[in-house]
């Protein structure tokens, strides 16, 4: 039985398992504020092209967004997101949980759009009782989307433009961010993460690392930050297992280079069972396939793989999600093709 429900069912990559123990009885400094942290924050910092910002590793991502939304945020504010959006839905109201109200707008394939979110915020202001009224104080996305789309880089500089306009900060969710680096649809950069976004993170725990998360943000965005993250029980005593996970995957180009792994091999896959009749239900260009299945069919991927179930539609069809990862064997590539 193969399995591909998710991207992180894996450990870890090889190298960090190898750096791990090699510095496993070494006594260190905690709570990130040791050289092997700091050398991970100038690689990131140097990858962003951002060096005026600051980076701070956290272990989850429903942890690391609560975190950063709550440090963002005044209690009368909210954040705003897409319908689909990884905190509206996936993340058991965390967001909520902290005091802050997810505000809504509809999606478009996964995706906001820069106008809607303008036209949200200007009619906000213009009702006469907004001072009744949750705040919308920032804006979320993730790259990836939950559908595996893409921001393409229009579109996430008309967004940036409207929180520009009405000084709001910009967060992407990056759980999945090197997936979408990786993929020859994709046309931002870190760089461009690094120019348009006011805190954006990029994730470990899908993308090779054990765990962890690399939250980059402006400097002085949010002051006193680490206190932040100690006071949400956020932030891990022994720091460096997180700063040698990093520094691990910014050398020589690995987080990137494992992440175009994932992507090429559903690619792969994704080919083959349209050419063998499997219908995509949405168009994703990243790591995760998102298939239409009659109940024949699902019968028939339950012999071979687990996955994840998305959605139920009224017909009897079945939309269920393959995820490839950074440690995905071309071999199982093969064997889904040549039984599916």
């Amino acid at each position: 039985m193969l399995h591909f429900d998710s991207d992180y069912m894996e450990g870890a990559h090889p190298l960090i398992l190898e750096r791990l123990m090699a510095h496993n009885m070494v006594k260190t400094t905690g709570y990130g504020c040791d050289e092997i942290c700091a050398e991970a924050r100038r690689k990131v910092l140097e990858a962003c092209g951002n060096p005026d910002s600051e980076v701070h590793f956290l272990v989850g991502g429903t942890q690391t967004n609560t975190t950063v939304i709550k440090a963002l945020l005044r209690p009368h504010e909210g954040v705003i997101a897409a319908s689909t959006g990884h905190i509206a839905v996936h993340e058991s109201g965390a967001i909520e949980a902290t005091g802050h109200k997810v505000l809504a707008l509809p999606h478009h394939n996964g995706k906001l759009v820069a106008s809607e979110i303008d036209h949200y915020i200007e009619h906000f202001y213009g009702d006469e009782s907004f001072e009744h009224m949750v705040f919308p104080a920032m804006v979320y996305i993730s790259q990836p989307t939950e559908y595996g789309t893409l921001y393409s880089l229009a579109e996430l500089e008309a967004i940036s433009a409207v929180c520009r306009k009405w000084q709001i900060p910009l967060f992407v969710d990056g759980a999945r961010l090197g997936y979408a680096l990786s993929s020859p649809a994709c046309d931002v950069t870190l760089a461009d993460l690094g120019r348009l976004c006011d805190a954006f993170y990029i994730g470990g725990t899908k993308v090779g690392a054990l765990f962890g998360e690399a939250v980059v943000i402006r400097k002085g965005l949010v002051p006193r930050l680490f206190t932040i993250i100690k006071q949400q029980g956020a932030l891990l005593a022994k720091g460096w297992l997180l700063g040698l996970q990093f520094d691990t995957l910014f050398t020589d180009d690995l987080y990137l280079k494992i992440a175009a792994h994932a992507a090429s091999e559903a690619t792969r896959l994704r080919e083959a069972l349209e050419k063998k009749g499997y219908r995509n239900y949405y168009l994703s260009p990243t790591n995760q396939i998102f298939l239409l299945l009659s109940p024949e069919e699902l019968e028939r991927v339950k012999r071979i793989t687990t996955y994840t179930e998305w959605e139920r539609l009224d017909d009897g069809q079945t939309v269920i999600r393959l995820a490839t990862s950074w440690a995905t064997l071309p071999s199982e590539i093969d064997f889904l093709i040549e039984n599916l």
